[in-house]
């Protein structure tokens, strides 16, 4: 088979979800590579002809109010997450990719994780290395640290963090398509800290956590200055295909600056393909139709690529 089968969840249903997931539904040219399982209310999508609803309690659920966080749909979303990485565990699909979620309804509706990610490890019992990984076309990028306040970003780090990032994105990329990833690696701190003058993270964690990726086998360059490593990795001549960064804005300021409609979190380092787009659920113009999709599309088509190689990878 040639055919992905990927589960695809509207997402919150208080945001935007569902119209993004129709619009994709209603391009027929975005789906030829892909046998679509469709979780979520069925009064909210009109399905084509060629996607099946998956049937699950939550099929029929009464209307959400629009733009509103509460524990109902955080509840929800519970739900059919749990729905969705199940198809995947289970064999019954090959990735699963959904529409945004809000982080303040998943906590009220009973998520006591820092993010998705971790309650996606958690429920799939995985404790090896995950984090989230954010991708704008032919860009990717990893975090060492993620969900913490910046004052705690320097006693975050380690050399072995460090080397699990470039491991992590290094493996997504190949998984997605990637041959030979080359992938760069930020500083942490101002002009890299000028040979420790303005700290000596650089010296004495990222460079040798650098080192540990390459004795490894997992090519990688740095630290660069963190104000010029996207300059370096989107040059034609000489460009990378990721770049790990030391905390969350360090890359997420650049990527969104760069393509803000357009990028996708891949869940990363988990056992399953798990895909969404980059932004938010956009509580502000729901129901106004004015809802950008091309995150969506490229969230799905990335879940895909990522599926069609989990299914390779389980029969080799």
């Amino acid at each position: 088979m040639t055919q992905a089968t990927i589960a695809l969840f509207t997402g919150d249903p208080a945001g935007i979800g569902a119209e993004l997931v129709q619009k994709l539904l209603d391009q027929p040219a975005l789906r030829p590579s892909a046998s679509i399982l469709l979780i979520g209310q069925q009064a909210a999508v009109r399905a084509t002809a060629d996607v099946r609803w998956h049937p699950w309690s939550g099929i029929d659920a009464p209307a959400f109010e629009p733009g509103i966080a509460s524990a109902r749909n955080g509840r929800y979303m519970l739900d059919a997450l749990t729905e969705g990485v199940q198809l995947v565990s289970d064999g019954r699909a090959d990735a699963f990719c959904f529409a945004p979620l809000n982080k303040s309804a998943l906590r009220l509706g009973g998520m006591h994780q820092e993010d998705e990610l971790r309650w996606f490890a958690e429920f799939l019992n995985y404790h090896g290395v995950c984090g989230e990984l954010n991708v704008l076309q032919n860009l990717w990028t990893a975090r060492v640290t993620s969900h913490v306040p910046l004052k705690e970003v320097s006693q975050g780090l380690s050399s072995s963090k460090v080397c699990d990032a470039i491991k992590m994105i290094s493996n997504a990329l190949k998984a997605a398509g990637k041959s030979q990833p080359r992938i760069a690696v930020c500083g942490l701190n101002p002009h890299n800290g000028d040979n420790g003058n303005y700290g000596d993270e650089e010296i004495t964690v990222i460079a040798p956590g650098v080192q540990l990726a390459v004795a490894a086998g997992y090519p990688a360059d740095g630290p660069f200055p963190a104000d010029t490593a996207f300059v370096r990795a989107i040059r034609k001549e000489g460009g990378y295909d990721g770049v790990v960064t030391m905390y969350h804005d360090q890359g997420q300021i650049a990527m969104k600056l760069m393509g803000f409609e357009k990028g996708v979190t891949v869940h990363g380092g988990l056992p399953i393909p798990i895909t969404t787009p980059a932004h938010g659920t956009a509580y502000d113009i729901v129901g106004t139709k004015q809802a950008n999709p091309q995150a969506m599309f490229n969230a799905f088509e990335l879940a895909c690529r990522m599926g069609l190689h989990h299914r390779q990878s389980k029969t080799a």
